[in-house]
């Protein structure tokens, strides 16, 4: 099976309507058409909307669990973070919209990588969403959150969501352009 393929929902599944957050149930023998399977979750066409369907219920398209974030045992640190790797697990972040990554789309607008009393190394990243009403941010706000928590000696992820400046299409890089077709 590959992505485009009509699908056969092989039971219920939870799901996302995109882009207004929505929770909705996609049913078990819906039709469906997966049109991104970038980061972990698929995104796919169903009844003229765009649902996420997280990897768990892979199953349920005919689909491989695909998940990318590795988990910790535990959020200790044993030296500093590599600022590398947390730009690297952000790359690994999509809009369920857009295939590309929320660095290439500039919805990143600051990093910052500090140690904490505690021992610890906290990530507080500044970002934006490509439409300010889009009900999908606290979706990637914890895609975000969850996807650096995964990096070494991450001990704590604050991610604040701003509008200013608002985002344009300028802000994306040219990788994302030329993939887009937004020159």
């Amino acid at each position: 099976m590959t992505s485009g393929d009509m699908i056969t929902v092989s039971r219920n599944i939870d799901g996302v309507l995109i882009p207004m957050g929505t929770p909705v149930v996609v049913p078990e023998g819906a039709f469906v058409r997966v049109t991104q399977e970038l980061g972990d979750y698929f995104t796919v066409g169903v009844n003229g909307n765009l649902v996420r369907i997280e990897n768990k219920d892979a199953d349920a398209l005919g689909m491989e669990n695909r998940v990318t974030v590795k988990q910790k045992e535990a959020c200790t640190a044993d030296g500093p973070v590599e600022e590398a790797a947390v730009w690297d697990a952000l790359r690994e972040c999509y809009d369920p919209e857009i295939p590309v990554n929320v660095v290439d789309l500039g919805l990143i607008y600051n990093v910052l990588v500090a140690e904490t009393e505690a021992g610890g190394n906290a990530v507080d990243i500044t970002m934006t969403l490509t439409a300010a009403g889009c009900g999908m941010g606290p979706f990637l706000v914890d895609d975000v959150r969850n996807k650096l928590l995964s990096v070494k000696n991450v001990t704590d992820v604050h991610v604040e969501l701003v509008f200013d400046p608002p985002w344009d299409r300028t802000m994306m890089s040219e990788l994302a352009k030329l993939k887009l077709g937004m020159f």
